[in-house]
């Protein structure tokens, strides 16, 4: 499993955005970078600079996946038909931890990443244990019976500061969701601007 081994903040802070809208990212009372030298001026970006901080941004909202794994999506999109940055981020939306985290059965994208790996998850009612998992349009994922009572999945529920979007439809009184459909980039609740375009063209140079 990969895991984020710096604080996760810091990643909003050389952004110099709250990417997961949190309440408590340190970008909402200072906009500069973490560090003695966060506050000097920073020059503009080239086109490799910003086409690298537009991956860094979304591979780092999906709880930092790998490198490796990002580049198979990339892989992946441009071998499907249509827009390769549309095809991105279908792939990544229908990830299993993206799926538990839109679903709102858990707080962050990290904390779904660690649902997931510790079997409280299951798919058409088999067990899935494995983050990256694809979910097909239809597929049913349910949280565990065991797991329908932790703390963490009750508050999760209850949280006001996002919603679920249109294309899962989520039942928290059984703690099941559905993926109705692929999303567009358009339908994805991104807190920042995400630009998949400038992710595709880093990679095909």
């Amino acid at each position: 499993m990969s895991k984020r081994i710096q604080a996760k903040h810091k990643l909003d802070r050389r952004m110099g955005q709250n990417i997961w809208g949190r309440p408590k990212s340190p970008v909402n009372r200072r906009e500069y970078g973490p560090g003695q030298h966060g506050q000097r001026r920073k020059g503009k970006l080239s086109d490799f600079g910003t086409q690298l901080r537009a991956k860094q941004k979304l591979k780092g909202y999906y709880a930092n996946i790998t490198e490796k794994q990002f580049r198979r999506y990339y892989a992946e999109a441009i071998r499907q038909k249509g827009d390769s940055g549309e095809n991105l981020i279908g792939l990544l939306e229908r990830r299993l931890d993206a799926i538990v985290y839109r679903a709102k059965f858990v707080p962050t994208p990290f904390a779904a990443r660690q649902f997931v790996n510790h079997g409280h998850v299951k798919v058409n009612g088999r067990r899935v244990n494995i983050p990256s998992f694809l979910v097909k349009p239809g597929d049913v994922i349910e949280v565990k019976d065991a797991s329908k009572q932790l703390e963490l999945v009750v508050v999760s529920t209850q949280l006001a500061e996002r919603d679920v979007p249109d294309y899962i439809e989520v039942d928290h009184t059984k703690m099941t969701a559905k993926l109705n459909r692929v999303p567009s980039l358009s339908e994805v609740p991104y807190a920042v601007q995400m630009e998949p375009n400038l992710v595709i063209e880093f990679y095909s140079r």
